[in-house]
């Protein structure tokens, strides 16, 4: 990856993808070209009608680097007037065209209609501004209908079509341009938003450690509580309504919510669900209570975990900015690869644009190499697409895109033995109070030393998977212009099935990593070594992992919202009303910047929350399905003896019936 990345910083140059490129592979801006830094399209409107396939196929009208965009309306009529014209009437003609460097229309010998069909000048132009270094038309309804008027070689729909397309493009990048200026102008505040997020989901951890079985038995409890008024309210629906005849009718399908709402049919089927479901619930809480005690028992053993190794909870911050220069790294390279190569250009006739955009025409039979200073292949325009060698350079992004998911997933799996490594010691430490120092850092020097390819052999097994999943997109992506449901369905199936296996490997994989830093053990060996352990608690592991999922979904939204709802207010300027302390209404009210769109900086918080404390809640659930795992060990080699203890905690024993003999001598 390193010796891919350095090739494309050799031969690769960023700028070819910053400037933009005229048919002949020049940059506008850029060494003799500085003093043109504007790119000028014929005919725009060729390529706004292709649109997407315009990245692949290149723009099928010639384009040149211009000093100024136009600033007036002009277009030619096709007609054959240049003989009528004096030398003094085209000479100011001509300070209107745009024409390829070297054509200057006042000494041509070619004819203004030469000049024109020969792709030599522009047959018109309109009133631009630059906008990413192009020059792109204002919005005017008045000149599209007099170039119109002037019988410019494009229908009426196609300039429709084009102004459509230019509305949204210009649209696009207003609503852009204002996006960055918010974030410009609210990023600090975001910061502290960003601050503020870490700081609850912090406190929230700390807190779980009490409050972790009373929002087990509160939500449960709840949940059984909704599903039954929801049978009891279904139910008598059903019976005020199965002896109205107007409400037996057959069922019918239509749009209309209030028909379904008076079919006694409809609260029927509801109450059959709703009566199921809160059935299993009651059944499942009834026997598997135990289980439940057990799950609360362990999440409560995983608070006072994070609780005694505090640095924990920052460990993430570790893996979070190794996988940033992971990205920046892969990022750069990516740049510098798609720039590096020579220019390659292709022919491209006009009239097949219409056919590109339907699929009708491969990308071979469309695209024809050619040289822009010979003659254009088959009397269409050739036109710069693209840099880099079709050859190679594909594959190495492909290459790189690889081990983009292998060292990511490195990275994860770093953290999660270190991790596993500091919960394991804290479960296996009988005396809390005698628990080693530094956890964290001994148990990532573990993984450093000794079990770097157990993380990098895990770690590739789920790359594969990841990988072939992105190329089964790439094939489904290809195959969309074959009406073909075999095909479909086989690619839904493969895609479905290997999203399965990914889940499942991760799971493997994670409890796989517990187990290598538990012993030592390599990959292989360590993944079956949990996947029987497992198997042999399958019950107690899916009440375990369901019930931590929703603690922390729940813990998850409650830090979102309360931080969510904070930037709500501040951004808004409705504290007022909102906020019962009057300085702090006063305080949001002048301290909030002035925006375009106050929910922009809302939803940059929101979004980076989330992630925050996605982060801090992974630690978390690491360290429960760690001392999970362990507990499950615990139980299996250990019999309370003098010789072999218990390890787990009082909570654990008082539910399953154990003690120690040390426990009975106190």
């Amino acid at each position: 990856m390193i010796a891919v990345g350095a090739y494309g910083f050799a031969y690769g140059e960023p700028d070819r993808l910053l400037y933009p490129t005229d048919s002949n592979g020049s940059l506008c801006g850029k060494d003799e070209y500085a003093d043109r830094p504007n790119l000028f399209f014929f005919d725009l409107l060729k390529c706004l009608k292709m649109g997407a396939s315009v990245v692949t196929h290149g723009c099928p009208t010639p384009q040149v680097c211009v000093a100024e965009c136009p600033s007036s309306t002009w277009t030619w009529y096709k007609q054959e007037f240049d003989e009528k014209l004096d030398s003094t009437k085209k000479a100011d003609r001509a300070k209107y065209m745009f024409c390829k460097e070297g054509v200057n229309p006042q000494l041509s010998s070619k004819s203004l209609n030469e000049l024109i069909e020969d792709g030599d000048c522009a047959p018109y132009t309109l009133p631009s501004k630059p906008i990413v270094g192009r020059c792109i038309p204002e919005i005017k309804a008045e000149f599209f209908e007099k170039l119109q008027s002037y019988n410019v070689t494009v229908n009426s729909s196609e300039l429709e079509d084009g102004r459509d397309y230019l509305a949204i493009f210009l649209n696009a990048q207003e609503y852009g341009m204002k996006i960055l200026q918010d974030v410009r102008a609210s990023w600090h505040m975001c910061l502290v938003g960003l601050a503020m997020a870490m700081v609850l989901s912090f406190i929230w951890i700390v807190l779980m450690r009490w409050i972790a079985g009373v929002m087990v038995w509160v939500t449960l409890v709840l949940f059984v509580g909704i599903f039954g008024f929801a049978t009891y309210y279904t139910i008598d629906k059903y019976l005020t309504l199965k002896d109205d005849s107007s409400s037996n009718t057959d069922v019918k399908f239509v749009a209309s919510l209030d028909y379904y709402k008076n079919l006694s049919k409809t609260w029927l089927a509801l109450a059959i669900i709703c009566g199921t479901i809160l059935g299993i619930t009651l059944i499942l809480l009834i026997f598997l209570r135990t289980r439940i005690l057990i799950a609360i028992s362990v999440i409560k053993s995983a608070s006072r975990a994070v609780g005694s190794m505090i640095f924990t909870l920052f460990w993430p911050l570790i893996p979070f900015l190794l996988q940033v220069i992971l990205f920046a790294y892969w990022g750069a390279a990516a740049i510098f690869l798609a720039s590096s190569g020579s220019t390659k250009q292709y022919s491209l006739d006009p009239s097949n644009a219409s056919e590109i955009v339907q699929n009708s025409l491969t990308e071979v039979a469309a695209r024809i190499p050619c040289d822009p200073n010979k003659n254009s292949t088959l009397g269409s325009v050739c036109n710069f697409v693209k840099y880099g060698g079709d050859e190679y350079t594909a594959y190495l992004q492909y290459f790189m895109l690889f081990m983009l998911f292998w060292v990511m997933n490195f990275i994860v799996a770093l953290g999660q033995v270190t991790l596993a490594g500091a919960f394991a010691s804290y479960y296996w430490t009988m005396d809390k109070s005698n628990l080693v120092s530094f956890p964290v850092a001994k148990s990532l020097w573990r993984a450093l030393r000794y079990h770097l390819g157990s993380i990098a052999f895990g770690s590739l097994i789920i790359a594969i998977i990841q990988m072939i999943r992105v190329l089964l997109e790439y094939v489904e992506t290809k195959l969309k212009s074959y009406d073909n449901d075999f095909v479909k369905y086989l690619l839904k199936c493969l895609k479905c099935c290997f999203w399965c296996l990914e889940k499942f490997m991760k799971f493997i994989n994670k409890n796989a990593y517990i187990m290598v830093a538990l012993y030592g053990k390599n990959f292989c060996t360590s993944a079956k070594k949990a996947f029987f352990l497992l198997m042999r608690n399958i019950v107690r592991v899916v009440v375990i992992d369901k019930v931590t999922d929703f603690i922390l979904f729940i813990s998850k939204l409650v830090v979102v919202g309360i931080v969510g709802i904070v930037a709500f207010i501040f951004f808004s300027g409705d504290a007022k009303g909102l906020v019962p302390i009057d300085s702090i209404s006063d305080y949001t009210a002048q301290n909030k910047p002035e925006l375009n769109y106050y929910l922009i900086p809302v939803i940059i918080i929101v979004i980076g929350t989330y992630v925050i404390a996605s982060g801090f809640f992974n630690v978390y659930n690491m360290g429960v399905d760690t001392i999970f795992l362990c507990f499950l060990e615990d139980e299996e080699r250990n019999d309370g003896s003098a010789d072999k203890p218990y390890y787990m905690s009082s909570d654990l024993k008082g539910i399953l019936g154990k003690k120690n003999k040390s426990d009975e001598t106190d």
